[in-house]
């Protein structure tokens, strides 16, 4: 068996050095996918410095992967060699626990991460159960589409479980990686598009992307004057926010939902809670299922990730420039 060469991290917050594994054999339920495209998610730069406390060097980073079908198990009958898929966050899971019978693997409790504890997207090849590999729509350009895989169905999952429709009145809290695809989907659902920032000069491309009004979060007169004007309000920043005032915003029934991880936790007062029904949620991803609904409302309706695009061996050149914010909206490898 060939082995697989890639990019890896060999201690927290390492450059990532050249390396290879040999994969074993293929098993009977896995696909091998030949990676053309890989997108760097913030996802990738936690668990290279193991800000989680999860990651075991060396391992190679990367789960937002598009390529060619290589090679196909003995029990797989759902792809052919050449095809293009995707493979996001997750490679595999148990398939038989309550959550999985449901369609809803990304809670399946032995849920296993492409990158994580196995070696992920920064290299040639990566393997997946054939599940978790997704066919990728032909309208979709690989560039475009790869952080779709995990910033894309981050965003879209919570819009769908929270069944936004042309009567919803949406606010998206930050205008990064995350932000800039969930205005999209927002819009292409037929909601109303409130955009927050703290970056004034991002108002013209928050309106591009298709939000309908903008809000300076540095602001708090501007902040305070979206009070009960909102159904839904999804958090994209991994920042400290007044929660408080973004409670306000919503209106009756309404939910504040977190796929950004501020560094404090969120404290709020119940009394918004009680007196209007609004909650606080969170969302980890999305289903195989829902990623291919994703991919194909993404193909009909012209929604795309913003790219920046590097050589897969200038991976820590690329990485670099997503630590320092200096990439909109996301950094993807080619092979």
């Amino acid at each position: 068996m060939a082995q697989i060469q890639g990019l890896a991290a060999h201690a927290a917050g390492a450059e990532l050095l050249p390396f290879h594994y040999d994969p074993g054999n293929l098993g009977p339920q896995e696909v091998e996918i030949a990676i053309t495209h890989c997108g760097i998610c913030h996802s990738d730069l936690h668990l290279i410095s193991n800000d989680w406390g999860i990651s075991q060097y060396p391992f190679i980073p990367g789960h937002e992967i598009i390529g060619a079908v290589a090679a196909v198990g003995s029990e797989v009958s759902s792809f052919q060699i050449g095809q293009r898929v995707g493979l996001g966050w997750q490679s595999n899971s148990c398939g038989i626990c309550e959550w999985c019978m449901r369609g809803m693997e990304n809670l399946c409790p032995d849920a296993e991460g492409t990158c994580v504890h196995r070696h992920g997207g920064y290299a040639d090849s990566v393997r997946a159960n054939a599940r978790f590999v997704i066919p990728i729509p032909d309208a979709l350009s690989s560039e475009h589409t790869a952080p779709l895989l995990c910033g894309g169905i981050t965003v879209y999952n919570p819009l769908r479980t929270h069944g936004i429709n042309p009567s919803s009145r949406v606010g998206i809290v930050g205008i990064g990686g995350l932000g800039h695809i969930a205005i999209q989907f927002a819009r292409v659902f037929g909601a109303e598009v409130t955009a927050f920032s703290t970056s004034a000069a991002k108002e013209d491309e928050a309106r591009a992307l298709g939000a309908h009004n903008f809000v300076n979060s540095r602001e708090s007169k501007a902040l305070k004057e979206t009070a009960g004007t909102l159904d839904f309000i999804l958090s994209t920043v991994n920042a400290d926010q007044d929660w408080g005032t973004f409670m306000q915003a919503l209106r009756p029934t309404g939910t504040l939902c977190f796929v950004g991880v501020p560094p404090s936790p969120v404290t709020v007062h119940a009394f918004p809670l009680i007196s209007g029904l609004r909650s606080i949620s969170g969302n980890p991803t999305g289903s195989p299922y829902r990623i291919r609904e994703m991919l194909d409302v993404a193909a009909r309706h012209g929604v795309k990730a913003q790219t920046e695009s590097f050589p897969m061996a200038k991976a820590n050149e690329a990485i670099e420039k997503v630590k320092k914010n200096k990439v909109r909206y996301r950094a993807v490898l080619a092979n």
